[in-house]
């Protein structure tokens, strides 16, 4: 008997981005194309690795993907895994670098990789977690290896195990309140928007922000003298950025402090506030300055995040 071989696309890079709502969005147009797809997750973790726990490569039946697993290196191989298992219409696992039978594929990183294929059987979850990021909220899929089933969940603190079940958690991307009318505003949101994230421009006006600054925003206020960053200042500390930051010598920070003291707000309160801003010091141009805020903001998201 002679068998017809079967004849696979090969993978094609369609976006370069490690975007959740990037991926899942390629993901439901291409099924809304009418095009079979696959989600591949990133599960397991030996030694070092590049990405964490939860990341995601979206696949399509033609070959085209996006996102990311580890820094690029096994990127093809999981897709190419991917359109395997749609042919076949069956989940699979494999494993890459330390512990991996594939011994062509190693990470420079020196560990190893576990990556769960799940071929998509439909898409209502999907559009589900998109709602959800799009209206600035968190959300999570559980994905049961033992059903071969993906369903929504609560987002817990952290993509990962729970039993038997991985689940992994979706955030909107981080959206930056810059207050000033200062060239130290107009770096810090240059660059930003090259770093994807979402930038709200502020002149000190706080009366209409309140609905803009969300747990997953950062506030940055770069204000060269007090009264100026005074209302922003007040309508950050009564919301739930994840960071405040404001421009100023440790001494302006102490006049900063005395002052919100006398407003009658709290030690903890005003412990909030990172001042002077940025995560090295001190900085003296615009594009240094833009720098060290947008590490703060970032390593402060991921303290707080994952």
């Amino acid at each position: 008997m002679i068998q017809t071989a079967l004849f696979l696309p090969t993978p094609v890079r369609a976006a370069s981005t490690d975007d959740p709502g990037e991926i899942l969005s390629f993901l439901a147009a291409v099924a809304n194309d009418g095009g079979e797809v696959a989600l591949a997750t990133l599960v397991e973790i030996r030694g070092g690795a590049a990405r964490a726990l939860g990341s995601q490569v979206a696949v399509s039946s033609d070959g085209r993907y996006c996102g990311y697993v580890s820094g690029g290196c096994v990127e093809a191989a999981v897709a190419s895994e991917a359109i395997k298992a749609i042919a076949e219409g069956r989940d699979r696992v494999i494993k890459y670098g330390d512990g991996s039978p594939y011994f062509d594929i190693v990470l420079p990183c020196g560990g190893g990789v576990t990556i769960v294929i799940h071929v998509m059987r439909g898409l209502g979850q999907i559009h589900s977690v998109l709602d959800t990021l799009e209206s600035r909220g968190a959300a999570a899929l559980r994905y049961s290896p033992s059903r071969q089933r993906v369903e929504g969940a609560e987002p817990p603190a952290r993509s990962g195990w729970y039993g038997e079940d991985f689940v992994t958690v979706y955030r909107p991307r981080t959206r930056i309140v810059v207050s000033g009318e200062t060239i130290e505003a107009e770096a810090v949101a240059a660059v930003a928007r090259a770093s994807g994230y979402d930038v709200v421009m502020r002149n000190g006006s706080g009366r209409d922000l309140a609905d803009a600054i969300d747990e997953f925003t950062a506030v940055v206020m770069l204000h060269h003298d007090l009264d100026a960053e005074e209302q922003i200042l007040g309508t950050a500390m009564r919301s739930a950025a994840f960071y405040i930051g404001a421009l100023g010598s440790t001494r302006t920070h102490k006049r900063r402090q005395d002052r919100l003291r006398d407003l009658g707000w709290s030690p903890s309160e005003i412990d909030r506030i990172k001042a002077p801003i940025g995560f090295f010091g001190p900085t003296r141009d615009a594009s240094s300055l833009a720098l060290s805020v947008l590490a703060d903001v970032a390593a402060s998201r991921l303290s707080a995040y994952g």
